[in-house]
């Protein structure tokens, strides 16, 4: 089975981990040209009092700087831009990138970041419902014209979305509940959460559970697994692992040398992983990730 590698370039918060951002996505690029296939980048408006670029226009701005790279946001939040406006911004970066686009998508999470830009923030449930309503408004405006869908929550009519993009963009759902695995297994082109693989696999059996009780293949959806990687010089700087309490299990990044890296990617491969968004701590690891790591999966 192929397995592709992309670069997780994070919040996008100014002078983290580099004075100049931009600088710093050029030198990832660069580094990561020819062996790294793709590009992700977070949706969040915040982040404290902190300087945010907005996700999507990052994605937009660095995909006209790196034509050999898929981009994709991992993942926008759906209630961030009504599903019709989102569908034709998508189709427009698809056309103009190529078909090189990833529509990653979730159902949002970050209550703070909703009350302070005056989103309304239902419950889980409600949100779940509007993601996959939004999910078949994109899908319903990207393959008719006009189109019209008519939801609980979202509904377009005679909308035009030309010219329809060709091929459309796949559908990335990123989350681990059970409701939205459920949504994922009957909607998402690909589906991501992260490792290591005590993470990912609850999840992930929801999905399969999910794929059997609607009669998908599970084969029909793409498994990609974000991770953090370091590759410090003295290996005592590794970090020790950290409880994530949201998720109830310890996590630390891929490492603190290349080879510990490839064992635990084999742990997530072997479930049928196929594609990894990786977030490094520094160029250094970026580099050794590329040359160490990378080639054991060409």
């Amino acid at each position: 089975m192929a397995v592709e590698f992309g670069i997780h370039l994070g919040i996008n918060v100014v002078g983290d981990p580099a004075p100049d951002r931009l600088a710093y996505y050029r030198r990832c690029l660069e580094v990561g040209e020819g062996a790294l296939r793709a590009l992700w980048f977070s949706d969040h408006l915040q982040k404290e009092d902190r300087t945010v670029l907005e996700g999507w226009t990052t994605l937009t701005y660095v995909a006209a700087l790196a034509p050999s790279y898929r981009v994709g946001n991992m993942v926008l939040g759906q209630s961030y831009r009504n599903p019709a406006l989102l569908a034709k911004m998508a189709a427009t970066l698809q056309l103009l990138t190529g078909g090189r686009l990833v529509l990653g998508i979730g159902a949002g999470w970050q209550e703070d970041e909703y009350v302070a830009y005056d989103y309304p923030f239902p419950s889980a449930g409600v949100r779940i419902e509007q993601l996959a309503e939004a999910i078949d408004v994109m899908r319903a405006m990207w393959t008719s014209a006009p189109a019209t869908y008519d939801g609980k929550h979202y509904a377009v009519r005679d909308a035009y979305c030309v010219p329809l993009p060709a091929p459309p963009p796949p559908i990335l759902i990123g989350g681990q509940g059970p409701k939205l695995m459920r949504v994922a297994a009957a909607k998402a082109d690909a589906w991501s959460w992260d490792g290591p693989l005590e993470i990912f696999q609850p999840p992930y059996q929801r999905l399969v559970d999910s794929c059997a009780e609607i009669g998908r293949p599970l084969s029909e959806i793409k498994l990609v697994a974000g991770y953090e990687a370091y590759f410090p010089v003295d290996r005592s700087d590794f970090p020790e692992p950290q409880w994530s309490g949201y998720l109830d299990f310890m996590t630390t990044p891929l490492g603190p040398t290349p080879a510990d890296a490839r064992a635990e990617l084999d742990r997530l491969i072997e479930i049928g992983v196929e594609e990894f968004a990786i977030y490094f701590h520094e160029l250094r690891t970026l580099q050794q990730f590329v040359e160490e790591v990378v080639p054991s999966y060409a």
